[in-house]
Formats: structure tokens, sequence, C-alpha cells
């Protein structure tokens, strides 16, 4: 075998006027070094010739893509790794800069690895056996906590002798930390989308509601220490940005118009139009930044995702510059998404309902449809047959109305509600000393639900008013006083805590009721008003026995 063939060859990338490598000298003679003082030079050499390493001393990020592909890599400076080179005695021969800057525990356990890579290696023989220089992988736990991979290469010569090992350290400290922030996240989102039929069908609306909100502030407390954030629902329908839950954000924010748009509507608009996160370093110096939090430095946004379509945002924010990394954002996108699954799985929970109620109608009356005809058939025929027997002629008309009634009774019990549940105008008055003579305001801008209550509370002797929306409801609140008020909360105009706050305003006696669907509650209207006195919530679609007994409860109490 000739010299050349048993020569190892090592390219060192080094610029001109750079300080001469330590690295040239420390191979011996068994090494042939090429040097190339640029990237283009060493792009050449490495085109026309075979390395079995490449020492590059400069951080320039060009390298990472000029050494794809080709053989072993040291890069003796890349900033996150550490580079030794020792000899059989464990004495350190070199090292870059990165190296030097570790802990004096982290250097005499990498010392320590590099002596036991010599045994190792002259056990196996050198390198005869092992076809060539190997690598030994280890760790290292620093006495302050920290974690550090070590890779061991040894320089082996033509007699297949050791002469030298280089060690490769990285800090993977952080890296571990993520990783394990990580897996909490995906642990916390799991059990942030788990709404089974056990955990909440002991829970009314309220409560499950509730549970959300004190999952996903502990969640985002516990695992991103965010403090001070907002989460705020897309309105397909306004395109508008509706706030669903705040932590340590000012009650100004609540009433701020946001909509889903590329400018003029703060950090948030843009991120739910773009869908693309906005980590925005200094508040002051970005124009798209709409005044929140009181002394807030930075502020991070993330679109909240559901099946790649962008239903809301979570925005936090910093009293510190700068404040959040590339890592937050990403761990803050893989919850937000779980944010999203959540909220959803709250609609559709009564969504689902609607359906299955649906299907469930269409499926009983085809089964039922077809008999119920026939028999009303038969039952014409047999009216014809039998002429002159009254009586007879007289049953057989009242089982014809009672299929007629049977058909629509089993087609109104199976049909989709979303409003008051169990009511039947039927225009007949009734008698309660609680409700009689009571003057109500309803409040509401679904015409079904609106009208409907209206007819309830009007049979029962009650002197109703009836507004479609926020800011009619706040005119008649200031021009006449009322026994009760019963206010939708997500409306057009004012919302139900603005309503509530002006009949308040106007007598702070005067019982206030508020309805919402089941799912979200803007402007936390139901936690705000509750502090204030409020009455009750109910939840749509509710039985008329529910809205009877709350207002029975309310007028009650404010008559005592």
């Amino acid at each position: 075998m000739s010299q050349a063939q048993q020569t190892i060859r090592v390219l060192l990338i080094q610029p001109d006027g750079e300080t001469p490598h330590a690295a040239a000298g420390f191979f011996g003679p068994s090494v042939d070094l090429v040097r190339a003082a640029t990237v283009g030079e060493a792009s050449s050499l490495l085109a026309d010739n075979n390395f079995d390493y490449v020492i590059a001393s400069t951080n320039n990020p060009t390298f990472e893509s000029l050494l794809a592909g080709t053989a072993p890599v040291d890069e003796l400076d890349a900033g996150c790794e550490g580079v030794g080179v020792f000899d059989s005695s464990g004495q350190l021969v070199w090292a870059n800069p990165a190296f030097l800057s570790f802990a004096e525990d982290i250097r005499a356990g990498v010392e320590k690895a590099c002596v036991e890579t010599f045994t190792w290696t002259a056990r196996r023989g050198g390198g005869s056996k092992a076809g060539g220089s190997v690598e030994r992988r280890s760790s290292l736990q620093a006495s302050g906590g920290g974690e550090f991979h070590l890779t061991m290469t040894p320089i082996i010569d033509m007699d297949h002798q050791v002469t030298q090992v280089v060690a490769v350290v990285r800090d993977v400290t952080r890296a571990r930390a993520r990783s394990k922030q990580l897996d909490a996240i995906n642990h916390a989102g799991r059990e942030l989308v788990r709404m089974d039929a056990e955990q909440v069908s002991q829970l009314n609306t309220e409560e499950r509601l509730a549970l959300l909100e004190e999952k996903i502030v502990r969640y985002l407390h516990d695992l991103m220490h965010f403090d001070n954030f907002s989460i705020h629902v897309l309105d397909r329908k306004t395109n508008k940005l509706e706030p669903v839950l705040m932590t340590g954000m000012p009650q100004a924010l609540q009433t701020l118009d946001l909509f889903a748009l590329p400018e003029g509507n703060g950090i948030a608009g843009y991120v739910a139009y773009h869908g693309r996160s906005y980590n925005c370093p200094d508040v002051a110096a970005d124009s798209r930044y709409f005044r929140a939090m009181d002394g807030a430095r930075s502020s991070l946004t993330v679109p909240l995702r559901l099946n790649d379509q962008v239903i809301g945002i979570l925005n936090v924010e910093n009293t510190e510059p700068d404040a959040f990394d590339q890592d937050q954002c990403t761990m803050a996108e893989i919850l937000g998404r779980d944010i999203a699954a959540a909220l959803h799985i709250l609609d559709l929970m009564v969504t689902e309902r609607y359906t299955t109620t649906g299907r469930l109608g269409s499926d009983v009356m085809a089964g039922v449809t077809t008999p119920l005809n026939e028999i009303m058939t038969d039952i014409e025929n047999l009216v014809v047959d039998y002429v002159g027997h009254d009586d007879l002629r007289h049953r057989l008309n009242r089982i014809s109305t009672n299929a007629v009634t049977i058909r629509e009774s089993i087609k109104d019990a199976t049909s989709p509600r979303r409003g008051v549940l169990g009511h039947r105008s039927t225009g007949v008055k009734r008698s309660d000393p609680t409700l009689t003579g009571k003057k109500l305001l309803v409040i509401d801008d679904e015409d079904m639900i609106r009208e409907t209550v209206h007819d309830v509370l009007t049979s029962y002797g009650c002197e109703v008013s009836v507004a479609n929306n926020g800011d009619r409801a706040v005119e008649l609140i200031r021009e006449q006083s009322y026994d009760l008020v019963l206010s939708d909360i997500k409306m057009p105009g004012r919302n139900g805590y603005e309503v509530f706050a002006a009949v308040k305003e106007a007598n702070a006696a005067t019982p206030v009721i508020l309805m919402t669907g089941f799912g979200y509650d803007p402007n936390h209207s139901i936690v705000r008003a509750r502090r204030d006195g409020l009455a009750a919530v109910l939840f749509k679609p509710f039985k008329v026995d529910q809205l009877l007994g709350e207002l029975r409860a309310a007028l009650h109490t404010s008559a005592g």
C-alpha cells in the first residue's frame, strides 16, 4: 500500500487574515492538510477531491449546505458544539472557544471519556478491526443540572494506532427541557379535549364552560408561564373577533371591536386574517400593535386552528421586551390547536344533538308515515261503507284524527330545537300570582326566541315588551321601569353585559336573567354580571319550566 493511500486527507477552511488555526499542527505527518480561504475555493476542492475530514473555523452558515453529503465533518466552531482534541495521556491539545467555555466538571468528564476511548479502541485492535476510525457516544450530567452529549472519534495513524481523540460536545440541556415541555403540552392537550360523558354528565352548561376555562388558564400558566393573555374566537358571520377568555388583561379590551383583516385591526386581526403567528419584540416600535395590557413591552399572537381553519387567536403580553422566542411560539401554536379543539367540542356537543335529533326525526317519520297513511285510508273507506251507522262513523273519524295527531306529535318531538322547548301556543290564560301583572322586557335578536318567550309570559298575565338588539333595549330601559329584564348575551349593538349594566344603573334592584347559546360567553358577560348581582343564566335550548322557574325565583327574591 502506498504512502498516499494511507494518508488521512483533511480540508481546512480558513479565511484570509484569520490567525493560523491550531488544528494545523495537531494531526502530525500522517495528515495531508489542504487549506481553502473561501467558500468557492472549498467547493471546488470538495468537487474534485475526496477528504476524510473537513474543519471549518468560521460560523458562516453557508458551510452547512456546502458540506452536505460529504465524508464525516467536524465543524470546530459551530457555536453550540464544543470541540476538544486529547492525546493518549488525557492532555487537551486543542479546543475551540465553545469547549473552553464549559464548566470545569464537564471538561473533566470529557477528558475521562477520551482516555477511556483510547483503551476501548486499543482493545478493539485499533483501526485494523474497526475498519478505520470509529466513534463512541456518551452523555454527561453537569453538577448544575445541565445535560451534554459526547461524540469521541479516535484519530488513527498508518500503523493503526490511536494518536488523538477528537471530542465533540453538545449542550442538549435546552433541547431536553423543550422536549419535556412538549411532552407536557401534548399531555395537557389530550386532557383539554377530554370531555367524555362521565366527566360532564354531572355538570350543567355553565359548569362545563367554567371547567374548560380553568383548564386553559392552568395549562397556559403552568406550562408556558403565560399570565397575561386573551383568547378571541372568530365569528364567521360578522368576521369579528369575540373575546371569550381574558386573564391579566384590561376590561377595556372586551369592548374593543377587532375584525379579521390585514390592517387596521391590530396584530390580532392580522393573525386571524393571515393565519400566521406574530412575535412582536417591541410593541412601541410596531404600528400594528393596539395597546392592551398596561406596561406591555412585547407580545406573541398565534392562530387557533381547527382542521386547518383559523377559528380565533391567542394573544400573550409581557412586561419585558423581546420576551418570546421561537420555541415558545411553536409551543403556543401546538397548545392553540388543542384550545381550538376544546372550544369546538363544546359547541359541537349541542350541534351534534341537533343533528342527531333531526336524523332521528327523519328515521321515525320514514317508519311511521306509510302505516299511518294506510290506517287513515282504511278509515275513509270504512266511513263510506258504513253510511247510516253514525255512531261507528264518529268513532272512525276520531281514530283518523288521533292518527294525524300522532304523526304531527312525532314530527314535533323529534325536530331539532334551538330555543324554548316544550312550548305550544294554545292561547289559554294561566293564573300565577308571582307573574301576573309583572312588567317584563325580553331582548333577543332571534325572532323565534323573542316571540316564543313573549307568548309564554303573556299567557301568564305578564305585560311584555320586546327588543331585537341591545341598543333598542337600553333605550327602553332608560324610558321606563321593569320588574325584570330577560336578555340574550350576544346580539347586535350592545351585548348582554352592557344591557345588564344599563338595568343596574337605572334601578339596582331590578333582577336580570341572561340567555346564551351553549358555547362561548362573549365578553365574559356571565362572569362579570354574576359578580354584580346577576339573577340567573338560561342556556339555549331551555324548557318553559326552566324559564318560569328562574323568573319566579328572581321576582320572589327582588320582592323579598
